[in-house]
């Protein structure tokens, strides 16, 4: 038994500068997702800097996934026992430090641990950031606005990850993207301690079997996801670790099916809005990061442009998705939140659809703006819907679980994404038939994940609002 923060209630209520408080967990968690993609664009340049072999430029990009998305549950729950803004700061301190060392690296191996190192602050900042959300803002419109611009957040920060990373390291150096890290670090840090509020006081027991359960598990299977898109499905690198993952997560589950107090309550998954909800984001996630990777390669390897001409080529479906974002909070009032979804997810499908038409000869403007559009639009559409149902109904006490449920399924989405889509795509003869193979994988995960809301997520919605009007 230890003496805990707990996450259900702040501590005060009154006189909480809300907006200060959004703009410190937004600007966190975008730098969190910006370093998800910020790699990409500067990988060529990294690789000559550091003398990177094949697999060190893999790994100095895969390190940063499989660590965050091992230590996810973790985190999670680490803020609801020992207290929110104590361990959103906490995160923030590594990650910075982290960054740091990155930017400093100087062979294979230092930038490998130190993006493994980031995903520690990641996993232990991503799930708090929502988690501070879902405590602060009580349910209603000023939840809806708040998660609706977190989820915009997750995709702007994908999708500006490529622009910025692309720009320093075109204009300045690989590093630069890193480094900036440092100081939006340090100055959230004092905006934390000043603003976010304190948290009651309960006592609780940590769930010591499901922690190490959930993270040996997760971290074992996300090492396999990985190494199938380098090594193959078949090899043993990917295959026991996918099953010794998967056996162990089969303990997690008996464990917390047992555990009087979870690192992650199965009750979660009674909910079918928040069970869709996972799965559309872990199909959803994964396809547009895998979008990233392959498009990033479609612009220089095949349209021959420069990493900041190739980020700057998203920035029609960034522009898009912004703009698309902001009306959210309206649209979800007039059609409800899964339809809404629903609608966004449709969008993305179309362009990805589109995309699979493109080919060497075809001009970036007659070919690739118009389903870039669409994608934009999409996830500006359907990003803030998908966060809202993947914490909808939670207890409060259970809002830090809810979080890192959402995160999860995120980071595993995205990681499994660009494995499968590589192996996918691995059969073409040249880059353009992998990259349109990998786009019209895409297109089928993101038809599964339109079923998923369909099925799960729509009539969720309706069953728990008919039970909130009797209620």
């Amino acid at each position: 038994m230890v003496t805990a923060s707990s996450s259900s209630r702040p501590a005060r209520t009154s006189g909480l500068r809300t907006g200060v408080i959004l703009a410190i967990v937004l600007v966190s968690y975008f730098m969190i997702v910006l370093d998800n993609s910020i790699i990409f664009t500067g990988l060529p340049q990294i690789q000559r800097s550091l003398d990177l072999s094949a697999s060190g430029m893999a790994w100095a990009q895969n390190a940063y996934t499989l660590v965050f998305g091992g230590l996810l549950l973790l985190g999670a729950r680490m803020g609801d026992l020992l207290g929110r803004r104590r361990v959103f700061v906490v995160g923030l301190v590594l990650f910075g430090l982290a960054s740091l060392l990155v930017g400093t690296a100087q062979n294979e191996a230092w930038i490998i641990a130190a993006r493994a190192f980031q995903g520690i602050g990641a996993a232990v900042v991503a799930p708090s950031s929502l988690a501070l959300i879902t405590a602060i803002f009580p349910a209603g419109p000023q939840r809806i606005r708040a998660t609706a611009a977190y989820g915009t957040t997750a995709g702007l920060g994908a999708s500006l990850g490529l622009v910025v990373g692309g720009a320093l390291a075109e204009w300045i150096s690989w590093r630069a993207g890193f480094y900036v890290n440092v100081p939006i670090a340090i100055v959230m840090v004092v905006l934390a301690l000043r603003f976010l509020p304190g948290f009651e006081t309960v006592r609780g027991r940590f769930d010591l079997v499901g922690a190490l359960t959930s993270t040996l598990g997760m971290g074992a299977f996300v090492y396999g996801i990985v190494n199938a898109g380098e090594r193959g499905w078949a090899d043993p690198l990917t295959l026991w670790p996918i099953l010794a993952g998967l056996a162990v997560l089969a303990v997690f589950v008996v464990n917390e099916w047992k555990a009087g107090q979870p690192i992650m309550p199965l009750r979660l998954f009674a909910s079918r809005q928040r069970s869709g909800a996972a799965i559309a984001r872990l199909l959803f996630a994964g396809t547009m990061i895998a979008f990233f990777f392959f498009t990033t390669q479609l612009f220089q390897g095949v349209y021959g442009w420069t990493p900041l001409q190739a980020g700057l080529g998203f920035l029609p479906m960034t522009v898009v998705q912004f703009a698309s974002s902001l009306f959210v909070t309206r649209l979800t009032r007039r059609f409800g939140n899964a339809l809404l979804l629903v609608g966004g997810l449709l969008l993305v499908t179309a362009g990805m659809i589109w995309m699979t038409q493109i080919t060497a000869e075809t001009p970036f403007l007659a070919g690739a703006v118009g389903p870039l559009i669409l994608l934009g639009l999409g996830q500006g559409v359907a990003f803030g819907p998908l966060t809202s149902a993947g914490v909808a109904g939670a207890r409060s006490e259970d809002a830090g679980a809810a979080s890192g449920l959402v995160n999860t399924a995120h980071q595993l989405g995205s990681t499994l994404g660009v494995a499968v889509l590589t192996a996918a795509a691995a059969g073409a003869a040249t880059l353009e038939g992998r990259v349109v193979d990998a786009y019209i994988g895409g297109s089928v995960m993101l038809g599964i994940a339109v079923l998923a809301a369909l099925i799960l997520i729509v009539p969720g919605e309706r069953g728990r609002g008919r039970r909130t009007s009797v209620e």
